[in-house]
């Protein structure tokens, strides 16, 4: 499987996680690469040494840290692409993989948790203080092993609740944004004939996570939108899927509370007995890219080993 470096993909939120791995899988490939991304001065040292990993396969790259969310941000990332690409070069992948959520609940946290009143009764069993108690649970649950004590793990949630607005630039962000990116992609005829526009969902489209609303209702709208590109655009060529990978130890998840949690029970449940990988994730992108997969279309793809079959 080789690509054209005249065949672009253009990355949103390249600089860590799915996005990354993807763009060093598609260069790898013979791809081009434009990454698009936000990050602090202060990140930007291990991120260019990602980058120049990517730079090292020898294809186009070019990136830009912007807002991809603006107007103005997406307008200069894709007049910049325009000219890194000349005239022959189009957007063969658009790879949507922003990660900017809020993470607020929709209720207080009623407390004590289950968790809690399971640690007090450990404690007094085990005459000791309930500190010392749920301090050694945390500390083993956090090794290798500790994945059976996940359920004794209290998270911690914040104690301010979403409001209207953040479920708004939530939505907008990891969801409908993938709308807004495509039209004017499309508008200005920088698709490739047989392009691709992806997306990443998360179980968190079906199952409610305390603290993970918002998320949920941009990853189920980020699905919808794929459906009706995969059926409004078809004609121009494009085609439209979104890969739901399964519960990955990145940036993004580990902002999550109660992703240890999280983690723990994939582990668990994971016929393969281990977590999903950015790499697992960009392997599917690459397929997806192929010739062979052009009749896939309006999908939703598990890329989880089968986590989303399995029971603990």
């Amino acid at each position: 499987m080789q690509f054209s470096n005249q065949q672009w993909a253009l990355i949103l939120g390249g600089s860590s996680g799915f996005g990354l791995a993807s763009a060093k899988k598609l260069a790898a490939l013979g791809m081009g690469v434009c990454i698009v991304h936000r990050d602090r001065r202060g990140a930007m040292s291990r991120i260019n040494q990602e980058f120049d990993e990517i730079k090292a396969f020898g294809n186009p790259f070019v990136s830009f840290n912007v807002d991809a969310l603006s107007e103005q941000g997406r307008g200069d990332v894709l007049a910049g692409l325009k000219a890194s690409m000349g005239e022959s070069g189009r957007v063969h992948v658009l790879l949507h993989s922003i990660a900017f959520g809020n993470l607020k609940p929709i209720a207080p946290v009623k407390k004590p948790l289950h968790a809690d009143k399971a640690i007090e009764m450990m404690a007094n069993k085990l005459n000791l203080d309930k500190e010392t108690v749920g301090q050694a649970i945390t500390d083993v649950a956090s090794e290798s092993m500790g994945d059976a004590l996940f359920s004794l793990v209290n998270p911690t949630y914040s104690e301010n609740l979403i409001e209207e607005e953040d479920l708004t630039r939530t939505i907008y962000s990891m969801g409908t944004s993938l709308l807004t990116w495509t039209q004017d992609i499309h508008a200005q005829g920088l698709f490739s004939g047989d392009a691709r526009v992806l997306g990443l969902t998360s179980e968190g489209n079906e199952i409610a996570w305390r603290g993970y609303a918002a998320v949920s209702a941009a990853k189920v709208a980020l699905e919808s939108i794929s459906r009706s590109i995969a059926v409004e655009f078809a004609p121009y060529g494009i085609r439209s899927n979104i890969i739901q990978a399964g519960v990955t130890d990145t940036p993004a998840l580990n902002a999550i509370p109660g992703s240890q949690r999280m983690k723990a029970v994939a582990t668990l449940k994971n016929p393969f007995k281990r977590l999903t990988t950015p790499e697992d994730v960009a392997d599917v992108v690459a397929l997806l890219s192929t010739p062979e997969a052009q009749w896939i279309n309006g999908a939703l793809i598990h890329a989880d080993g089968g986590e989303h079959i399995s029971s603990l």
